[in-house]
């Protein structure tokens, strides 16, 4: 039971990283049919009701106006402000690209927490933090269209960015609201939130949106952005949240871009430079490189636990 429940976030984190790396693709096929706040008015309000009926079923938890406020806040960053970034981000950059530059987020994590926390930096993160923003400057640099005027390509990496810093608060946020809440209490009032909060959006938006433009492959899309990247994802991250520390969970899905990428290639036709393949290969050493030293000081514990064990 034991190595059983040690595995189980880590599986949950798996099924997060496909499920996430294929949500790009998704979005950018929406996309095609489906303007950026109907996708995620639609998105996000399907699986509210999804939660509403799971919620109502188990019953609602019984939560102060402190703990209120704190999931208000949690959802303001994720996901109403993440996915007004990455969904307009990726109306103009690729989701090769766009998953890239979501990488970084364990590096956001990180000056988070040096800058909040306290926490002293030690020099392989503060080597990491460099090397990530060389590999960012020559992920966006590489591309061939690039110019240093904020062009459309500028701007949607700039907008992804934005998600970045998002996606890293809520990590760290999100720790806390665990200690009060089961997995299923969380994910549910956090995409509760995110419908009510993209609603005047789409509201705002409706009478301008061509509904003619709307066919099979964008609805599919939104099915398997509901049903896999919403639903699927965010209960199997934010359990193994719940279960280990938050640098660890949001490394683990440094995955996510090669799945982005394979997925783009085949069915998106997209394609990096090498000079891109390159800055997001460093972009991926670099998070890797931040959190180097923790992860052999516990994989030398783990090995000298069961040396010990053994004898």
């Amino acid at each position: 039971m034991k190595k059983n429940s040690h595995i189980l976030p880590y599986a949950a984190l798996a099924i997060a990283m496909l499920a996430w790396g294929f949500s790009f693709i998704f979005t950018k096929v929406a996309l095609t049919g489906f303007s950026t706040y109907s996708l995620v008015f639609f998105r996000f309000s399907i699986t509210a009701l999804f939660f509403i009926g799971l919620l109502l079923k188990k019953g609602f938890p019984r939560l102060s106006l402190k703990n209120h406020l704190r999931l208000f806040v949690i959802g303001l960053f994720q996901p109403w402000l993440y996915f007004l970034f990455e969904t307009n981000g990726l109306q103009y950059t690729t989701a090769s690209k766009a998953s890239l530059i979501t990488a970084t987020i364990p590096i956001g994590v990180l000056l988070l927490s040096v800058a909040f926390l306290k926490e002293k930096p030690k020099f392989n993160q503060v080597a990491g933090i460099a090397l990530s923003i060389t590999g960012m400057a020559i992920l966006i640099g590489g591309d061939p269209g690039f110019q240093w005027d904020m062009n459309q390509g500028m701007m949607g990496d700039f907008l992804i960015l934005g998600a970045v810093v998002s996606a890293s608060i809520f990590t760290v946020l999100i720790r806390s609201a665990g200690q009060y809440l089961s997995t299923v209490d969380i994910t549910g009032i956090q995409v509760i939130w995110g419908a009510i909060l993209f609603a005047p959006e789409f509201f705002w938006e409706y009478p301008s949106i061509d509904w003619s433009l709307v066919t099979f492959y964008p609805i599919l899309a939104i099915a398997g952005l509901c049903l896999f990247a919403t639903i699927g994802a965010f209960l199997c991250f934010n359990f193994a949240l719940s279960k280990i520390e938050a640098v660890k969970a949001s490394v683990f899905l440094n995955g996510i871009p090669v799945v982005t990428a394979i997925g783009a290639w085949l069915i998106l036709d997209e394609s990096l430079t090498w000079i891109q393949l390159f800055g997001g290969a460093i972009i991926l050493i670099a998070v890797y490189l931040a959190n180097l030293k923790k992860s052999r000081q516990k994989s030398a514990l783990n090995l000298q636990g069961k040396i010990a064990q053994d004898g």
